[in-house]
């Protein structure tokens, strides 16, 4: 695990939620190589909203019954996908992505954002970043809470 980005995603934490998740996806897009999109969607209004980002323009609104991002919110479980060809419903927001890890945002069990990640390459994303990104999630999950961010 990358300790260092680990801590450095770490003191970008504070009250604000959109400044604090602006800083992880510039953080993350700057120290993963080969990804076209680093960003955030939050459950609000019976969907998942784009929220802050790096990247190309996205999706804004992504049904909890669609894609990756859907599946994530729906089973509560991080999804790593190779191919995204492969994913019958998947969203192109990007036709350029070819590889998605989607880590869910939990708080009582009840997801209320996602950290996604997309990749212009085939099986881009490794066990490595998929621990690290749910240990994102978890710092996240515990700021959530500390500071009371809208959900």
């Amino acid at each position: 695990m990358n300790e260092l980005l680990i801590r450095q995603i770490e003191s970008f934490i504070e009250e604000d939620m959109i400044a604090s998740l602006s800083n992880i996806s510039a953080c993350i897009m700057m120290n993963y190589d080969d990804l076209n999109w680093a960003g955030f969607y939050l459950v609000k209004n019976g969907e998942l909203l784009l929220g802050p980002f790096q990247g190309k323009p996205a999706c804004v609104h992504i049904p909890f019954d669609k894609g990756v991002c859907g599946k994530t919110y729906r089973e509560k479980k991080t999804q790593r996908v190779d191919d995204v060809l492969r994913i019958q419903d998947h969203i192109a927001c990007d036709s350029d992505s070819r590889s998605e890890l989607c880590v869910p945002i939990l708080i009582n069990e009840e997801c209320v954002a996602e950290i996604d990640l997309d990749s212009p390459s085939f099986s881009r994303f490794t066990e490595k970043e998929e621990k690290e990104m749910i240990q994102v999630a978890k710092l996240l999950s515990e700021a959530w809470i500390k500071y009371q961010w809208p959900n």
